[in-house]
């Protein structure tokens, strides 16, 4: 396939570009064009677009920091998830080394029992670079990913152990917030690959079990006065989440805040779960209607939210 996922392109016999967002075989490719609509077109009736980096489609992104002279970082491989910020839904995977080591590197993928190699190449310390494309909106659909990566320096450090680990994606992965990709500067999600082995102390366990109980006893944190509910307040993964999900979570939050709120002896709390299609209000005023702290409960200021917040006032 000449072309890959991201590749800027111009249709030949119409006025229309976009950007590569899928591989569909060997001959057909499809193409998010203005608008966000994806249309299937055979790769040979599309072309590059120079000025939006097509001419320089076949290299990885690569990247190299001076390290700083005296520091030897032994741990820190990581896997890198950022959206494209051009082509909507695409997101790209970089392995992130943010060791002293050179890694020689490889990424195999595997469907359906068939393997290919993805990548191979040498990524130095404090480096990065790019491995592998995929839309987010198919997590379910993207292959096993194989990696397989060797450690090397000139320095004085002991031998270390090649990396060799396979990974599944699953939404679940990306239920954290995001946070800025070294190197990079852009936001995305990270996943150790090198993470640290569990050391557990016999000592401090045995100490954990005789600590008085007003140690142990976790300190209840006062929530915001306003807590917004929407979904993507809440979740970086709320895209894989049927509405089931996202209702079980909203009210989880609206529950934890409003004990929380309760046991800081708050006045009031407002809870902003927009108009929508009205679900999610109905279960809250349910709750709020049957619990014994709860004064009584309206409409939050129609100026500020419309019809779209519950403010509730405590006992």
């Amino acid at each position: 396939m000449r072309y890959k996922l991201g590749d800027f392109v111009r249709f030949v016999d119409e006025k229309l570009e976009g950007y590569v967002t899928n591989i569909i075989d060997e001959q057909m490719i499809g193409v998010t064009v203005q608008g966000d609509f994806e249309i299937p077109v055979l790769a040979s009736k599309v072309t590059y677009v120079h000025g939006h980096g097509a001419e320089s489609h076949d290299e990885e992104y690569v990247a190299e920091i001076k390290q700083p002279a005296g520091e030897f970082k032994a741990k820190g491989v990581h896997v890198a998830v950022v959206a494209d910020a051009k082509a909507n839904g695409l997101v790209h995977l970089y392995i992130v080394n943010e060791t002293s080591y050179q890694l020689l590197a490889s990424l195999t993928i595997e469907q359906q029992k068939q393997f290919k190699g993805e990548f191979a190449g040498m990524i130095e310390p404090h480096g990065v670079a790019k491995i592998y494309s995929a839309k987010l909106a198919d997590l379910q659909l993207w292959p096993r990913f194989i990696f397989q990566v060797l450690f090397h320096t000139k320095q004085n450090q002991p031998s270390v152990n090649p990396l060799n680990l396979s990974e599944q994606f699953k939404a679940k992965d990306f239920s954290g917030a995001k946070k800025i990709v070294p190197y990079i500067k852009q936001q995305g999600w990270m996943i150790q690959l090198d993470e640290p082995e569990l050391i557990i102390d016999p000592e401090k366990l045995k100490e954990s079990f005789f600590k008085p109980a007003e140690e142990k006893q976790q300190t209840v944190a006062k929530p915001v006065s306003e807590l917004d509910l929407h979904i993507e307040k809440l979740r970086d993964d709320y895209q894989f989440l049927s509405s089931s999900e996202i209702l079980n979570i909203q009210t989880d939050h609206f529950k934890k805040a409003l004990d929380a709120a309760i046991v800081h002896q708050m006045p009031d709390i407002t809870f902003i779960h927009g108009t929508g299609n009205g679900i999610l209000k109905h279960e809250l005023h349910k709750l709020l209607s049957k619990h014994p702290k709860v004064q009584t409960f309206m409409d939050a200021r129609k100026e500020k939210f419309g019809y779209g917040a519950t403010k509730v006032i405590l006992k």
